[in-house]
């Protein structure tokens, strides 16, 4: 049997045993996505598999997630960290074999996968950080980036965002491999999928190439040969059978559907492959360590000696390797008294960071002069200038926050998007899979309330504030002051291992006396503005704009005697992780009048202030009028909030 072929068998043979083994998961897409996945490994993938995360190799994507026992076979034969034990263990609780790839938990693993359509984002972005570090940096950062999709991937609208991205900005060292077997999971794709993908990607401005025979590895090889020499993004359409050698082949019933021992069978027979399960014949093991990790080291070591030369040493390294770490004492900060759009107050903080980071990238879904976040003087990022700072996601909200991703998992950048915060609904599952994989990018959402105004509902946030707060691993910080607008920007670059959400107002947003520092965001995520001025009657929590409104009738109730203490909560999550005496010094828990103000749902403010506290928030959508006619219309005034204390304290007094 040829050396390729029987490498080829070893590789989908232990990935369906492991798949029979757990009994669960998709060995369609192993047999037919296999001899795809060894031609680029073995004869063009760049990578080192005892330093994974070397940072000149090639990125890997595969965005049809499914398909993660034929990566993880491919992973341990090419010699990384993944044993045959680990195989064994596919899909078990605290295997480095989880059922979707996972960035992280397999060394190998260049992105977290399985939601479709994301990993063709992800893969753009990491185009987009490579073909930036290259411009600026050289061979030093000559590498390509892979994809490998499936027609589920190119079903989704996010394939058609980030690929658009693609093409316009001609990301030439992306190559898209398209495994086209005219099956998904429900049926043949002829149901809902009749595009031509080739003509599609075309339109894109990508170079496109068609294999007609799955198995043709030469072919294969020969169409990534001349997508890696284009000088455009390149899509290779390759035809191939799903669960080809089975007794369900080329139909659906073979896409997720474990293997029997009669199914397994009829697959060795006409594999010819008879070697026990998990069994990896010696010169299938020399093959293939030879072919992908004696040629990746070899690369790896000759980048290193190129690296040593190098004057770029240093910043490279840094970059990639050294948390950002900001002196505030180079920040803009903001006097009682001053007061500013919140959009704008972020606008200045973040070119103040700017300055600090230099690798700080990002841009806006086509609102940069809406939210405010543009990088002064740094250039727009475009394929004829790569090293501009500002990049132009269009309105591509949903493929802006995969692209951030993939920026964020190449590494050597920092990076931020934004949009209305209406909006956030629109690229929600890239946010989710941005706390999933632990990467610190930064989401900036403006125009964050009811008090957008004229604009109407459909542009006033209600619901999207208590849904991102639900993420896990996830900072969701609506800051109430411009110093407070200032530590959450300095939070959000800080942070190594969360993703920040940071809501910003379009109207003004004033500097206020306080008794606290607004530094305290950072650390403890909520503290105490104002503290009472005698016997404490009540606590007022606010977020945002309406910290505002909250001391303003703090004010008013000392005129009647009624003492009450105003609480920032802009980091609700944050607060709630701190240590149990410095919750109670903000919020004794023996002072259940707790009145909670802020334009959104009032989900999530319960576990807060209590079964005796009340919630001043907004239960139904906005309405098109002035903004101060729609913060007064939905009573977010001095006098309602006044009404609700003395309400509340009345209550109490009558309860005990």
């Amino acid at each position: 049997m040829d050396e390729d072929i029987r490498n080829i068998h070893a590789m989908k043979m232990l990935a369906v045993e492991a798949i029979s083994n757990a009994n669960s998961g998709h060995p369609g897409i192993v047999l037919s996505v296999a001899p795809m996945l060894y031609t680029l490994a073995t004869r063009h993938l760049v990578v080192d598999p005892e330093n994974p995360q070397w940072i000149n190799r090639d990125r890997l994507v595969l965005s049809a997630g499914h398909g993660s026992a034929l990566l993880y076979s491919h992973l341990h034969l090419s010699g990384f960290d993944v044993s045959i034990d680990d195989l064994k263990r596919f899909r078990q609780r605290g295997s480095k074999t989880p059922g979707h790839p996972e960035f992280g938990a397999t060394p190998g693993v260049d992105a977290t996968t399985g939601p479709l359509g994301q990993g063709v984002g992800m893969a753009v972005g990491m185009a987009v950080a490579q073909k930036r570090l290259e411009a600026k940096f050289g061979d030093l950062m000559d590498h390509n980036t892979f994809a490998i999709v499936g027609d589920g991937d190119l079903m989704e609208g996010i394939s058609h965002e980030a690929a658009e991205f693609a093409g316009i900005n001609n990301l030439n060292k992306l190559v898209i491999l398209y495994d086209s077997n005219d099956v998904s999971l429900d049926g043949p794709t002829s149901r809902s999928f009749k595009t031509n993908q080739r003509d599609r990607f075309a339109a894109y401005g990508f170079d496109t190439f068609l294999v007609e025979n799955g198995d043709d590895i030469e072919a294969i090889d020969e169409a990534i040969t001349k997508a890696k020499a284009s000088p455009n993004p390149a899509f290779i359409e390759i035809r191939t059978i799903i669960g080809e050698g089975t007794p369900n082949e080329g139909t659906n019933k073979i896409h997720g559907a474990p293997l029997d021992e009669n199914g397994l069978d009829v697959l060795r027979n006409n594999l010819d492959w008879h070697e026990a399960p998990f069994t990896v014949p010696a010169d299938v093991e020399e093959s293939f360590r030879e072919k992908v990790m004696v040629r990746g080291q070899q690369a790896h070591a000759k980048w290193e000696q190129e690296l040593a030369d190098s004057t770029d040493r240093a910043e490279i390294l840094r970059d990639f390797e050294v948390p950002v770490s900001i002196d505030a004492s180079k920040l803009t900060t903001f006097k009682p008294g001053d007061k500013n759009a919140g959009r704008k107050v972020g606008h200045t903080a973040m070119n103040d960071i700017a300055k600090q980071v230099p690798n700080l990238i990002g841009g806006a879904a086509d609102l940069v002069s809406s939210t405010k976040t543009e990088i002064d003087d740094a250039g727009t990022f475009s394929a004829d200038n790569p090293l501009g700072k500002n990049i132009p996601f269009g309105v591509h909200e949903f493929g802006m926050s995969t692209i951030m991703n993939g920026i964020a998992l190449h590494g050597g950048l920092k990076v931020f998007g934004s949009t209305f915060a209406v909006f956030s609904d629109y690229l929600k599952a890239g946010i989710r899979l941005s706390a999933l994989q632990k990467l610190p990018v930064i989401y900036v959402f403006t125009h964050d309330s009811i008090a957008v105004g004229q604009d109407g509902p459909t542009h006033q946030p209600i619901e999207q504030l208590a849904g991102l707060q639900s993420i896990p691993n996830l900072n969701v910080v609506r800051p109430g002051s411009p110093n407070e607008i200032v530590s959450a920007w300095k939070m959000a670059i800080e942070s190594t291992n969360r993703p920040t959400v940071m809501f910003l107002s379009r109207q003004d947003i004033q500097e206020l006396p306080s008794d606290n520092n607004a530094s305290l965001l950072e650390k403890r995520g909520c503290y105490v503005a104002n503290f009472e001025k005698g016997k404490l009657s009540a606590i007022l929590l606010a977020t945002g704009t309406e910290l505002e409104l909250a001391k303003a009738a703090q004010a008013e109730l000392e005129k009647d005697k009624i003492f009450t203490r105003v609480v920032s909560m802009p980091d609700q999550a944050k607060f709630l992780q701190q240590d149990i005496l410095y919750r109670e010094s903000v919020l004794p828990n023996n002072q259940r009048r707790r009145i909670a103000i802020e334009m959104a749902s009032p989900l999530g403010w319960a576990n807060i202030v209590g079964l005796d506290g009340k919630i001043i928030g907004t239960e139904t959508f906005g309405e098109s009028a002035t903004p101060d006619e729609v913060i007064d219309d939905f009573d977010f005034n001095i006098d309602n909030v006044v009404s609700s204390v003395k309400n509340l304290l009345f209550k109490m007094e009558k309860v005990g």
